[in-house]
């Protein structure tokens, strides 16, 4: 790719897939070498598809008219010869637009008509349903094709001023939208809703999903965007136009949809467009320069945020200049230096979220598996030197010998009725904090919060509707907490006794928290704070719906949040009996292997030192897996800590 963004982004997925790679060789050593259980296969293979499912979300945001559409051309798809996205003077892209790829699917354009803002469903809600969408196969050896399939996002539909207010599509406040609707009676509108693009570039196929919004309305009446969308985006690039400076909708899409986001992540820039328009034959370059450093002075007044942070370029002029080659008129565009900003603020965050999370992962796998033959290796070398004292020893001592370890046998059987007992006791917790996540009580909840709110058409019954549905959301999380913490401690107290009455090794149960949950319901909660930060004693139909549409967006960010918590909280449950379940195995097998050599021995005693030179080779093999395990973690480690390099880079050092 001749951008330094889309070079950058190759190699972070080459990045990705050599730790992939690496994982791999882990999970088959661990296979190898039998040493994995149906619970380290299950976390290693979640690991590995979330890094082969891993996306790089980029989202664009503007009013229409900023050069959007041409900015998305110029930056990722300059190779592919063509314009992707529709670009031409006026409003283009109509619709919340998303690009990406889906292995397995041929490539088309899915849309979304515009009727569905009349029904309370989300566009998330809709995604299942693929029968309420409008497709278009893309032929993409086809620029015409291509390009008339595209042009559909441009489309507009007239209808009446009572149809566009219901679907949030007029802005009271705007003057020359009231006289045309008394003049006219009706007006145009989107015809889409929502477009969805599965498009073969090889950017996306490395997981780029880039997002095109169009528009304060846009943002505005799709809540899920506000909510879900932008929010998770790991880089937002907001974009201005020189031509018509910061606009009123444009301080408002910055303050209230932008700037908020900007304690979430990193990764959000600001673009001033367009600069091409300020070029002119008469001036000299440096007074075109300081024409454009006024516009970005101005601008970042306005926006409050130091001039460092806008980027002035000319996203048309950029793609004419890698379109024809011409790298004096790219410089002069301003491009590179704002790919340069993607580059040094997107790859590094997003290959620091990737590199914590397998980091963790990868180290419970370890620590279990390290225990189990440290665990392992400690009590052969106990039978070693069991075996060792018997040396010249008489009968007697070995049949005393013979009495001890059967009795520690008996002793151990005997605490296993007592492990029982505790799995019992944990069973129990585990249920009630099962039903306190659980999922059908969410959604009557959910259904309940619904009705209350149907009923009630004063704004004051739908704030205290919402209010009660956060209220218990918030409860059932503390409750699930609190219950968390009960079964921890519980288990730290079962596995230190167990591990004093056997002699097993000390094993530390894994810790849970729910408090990220706690901390994604506060985040949906101010989003409900500030939608309702006026009161009204009366809401308009079109505001209710809106409302209907909010609640079901915001209901369905919890949703997916208590979803998200009952998978990590299972994964911990099953997690937190697996050491101890591994280590109760092994010292079973142990105490039975030990059994059976002090039998054989008393009855042979001239198979001693054969069992004993058993015994060592068996230390010798769980040493050289121990050294084994550590090699292969340094290996992962080395490849998670790399810094990013090409495909062929890594090849070499495989």
């Amino acid at each position: 790719m001749s951008s330094t963004l889309a070079t950058e982004f190759e190699h972070y997925s080459a990045w990705r897939n050599h730790v992939s790679k690496r994982i791999m060789r882990l999970r088959d050593w661990m296979n190898a070498q039998d040493l994995g259980d149906a619970e380290t296969e299950l976390r290693l293979k979640q690991l590995l598809d979330r890094l082969n499912e891993d996306r790089l979300n980029v989202a664009f945001v503007a009013e229409f008219s900023r050069g959007k559409s041409e900015l998305i051309n110029a930056i990722f798809f300059s190779d592919y010869r063509q314009r992707v996205l529709p670009s031409s003077a006026g409003r283009t892209t109509m619709c919340p637009t998303e690009l990406y790829f889906e292995e397995g699917s041929p490539p088309f354009i899915r849309l979304l008509p515009i009727d569905t803002k009349g029904r309370a469903d989300t566009v998330s809600d809709l995604k299942r349903r693929p029968d309420e969408w409008t497709e278009f196969l893309l032929d993409v050896e086809s620029v015409d094709q291509m390009a008339a399939a595209l042009q559909r996002l441009s489309e507009t539909t007239r209808v009446s001023g009572e149809t566009a207010r219901k679907y949030g599509l007029i802005d009271p406040n705007d003057e020359e939208t009231q006289r045309s609707l008394q003049r006219e009676g009706s007006i145009d509108i989107p015809r889409w809703r929502h477009a969805l693009i599965n498009f073969p570039h090889p950017l996306l196929k490395q997981g780029l999903v880039i997002l095109d919004t169009p528009g304060l309305n846009a943002i505005g009446t799709e809540p899920e965007l506000t909510l879900n969308l932008l929010p998770n985006a790991h880089a937002v690039l907001f974009i201005l136009a020189a031509d018509t400076g910061v606009t009123r909708s444009d301080i408002d899409i910055w303050r209230n949809y932008i700037s908020p986001l900007q304690g979430t992540s990193r990764g959000r820039l600001v673009v001033l467009n367009k600069i091409d328009g300020l070029w002119d034959e008469l001036k000299t370059t440096e007074q075109i320069d300081a024409e454009i450093n006024k516009q970005v002075k101005e601008t970042a007044t306005r926006l409050e945020l130091p001039v460092e942070q806008i980027y002035p370029v000319s996203a048309q002029k950029a793609l004419v200049a890698k379109v024809q080659g011409k790298d004096d008129l790219l410089q002069r565009s301003r491009m590179p230096q704002l790919e340069a900003a993607m580059t040094g603020e997107l790859i590094p965050y997003k290959q620091e979220l990737v590199r914590e999370s397998t980091i963790a992962s990868i180290e419970d796998v370890i620590v279990k598996t390290t225990e189990l033959l440290e665990a392992r290796l400690a009590n052969i070398q106990d039978q070693i030197e069991e075996l060792e004292s018997l040396r010249g020893k008489n009968k007697d001592v070995i049949s005393h010998m013979m009495v001890k370890a059967n009795q520690d046998k008996l002793n151990f059987d005997k605490g296993l009725g007592q492990f029982q007992a505790l799995r019992n006791v944990f069973s129990h917790h585990a249920q009630t904090l099962r039903t306190t996540l659980g999922m059908e009580t969410l959604r009557s909840h959910v259904h309940n919060t619904r009705l209350s709110m149907e009923k009630s058409y004063f704004t004051k019954g739908m704030r205290a509707a919402m209010k009660e549905f956060f209220r218990v959301i918030r409860e059932n999380l503390t409750q699930a907490a609190g219950q968390v913490d009960e079964i921890q401690t519980m288990m730290a107290a079962m596995y230190r006794k167990f591990s004093e009455e056997h002699g097993l090794a000390s094993v530390s149960p894994p810790i849970h928290s729910m408090l990220k949950f706690h901390k994604e319901i506060q985040r949906l909660e101010r989003k409900f704070d500030e939608r309702f930060n006026t009161v009204f004693h009366m809401i308009t139909q079109e505001q209710h719906l809106l409302t209907a549409k909010f609640f079901e967006t915001l209901a369905s960010e919890v949703v997916k949040t208590y979803e998200i918590a009952n998978r990590e909280t299972e994964g911990w449950m099953r997690a937190l009996m697996a050491p101890m379940d591994t280590q109760v195995r092994e010292h079973q097998l142990q105490l039975k292997r030990r059994l059976e050599s002090v039998k054989r021995i008393h009855e042979a005693t001239e198979t001693l030192d054969h069992r004993i030179q058993e015994l060592e080779t068996s230390s010798d093999a769980a040493a050289a897996q121990l050294e084994a395990l550590a090699y292969i973690n340094n290996q992962v480690i080395e490849a998670l800590n790399s810094a990013i390099q090409s495909e062929q880079a890594y090849a070499q050092s495989a």
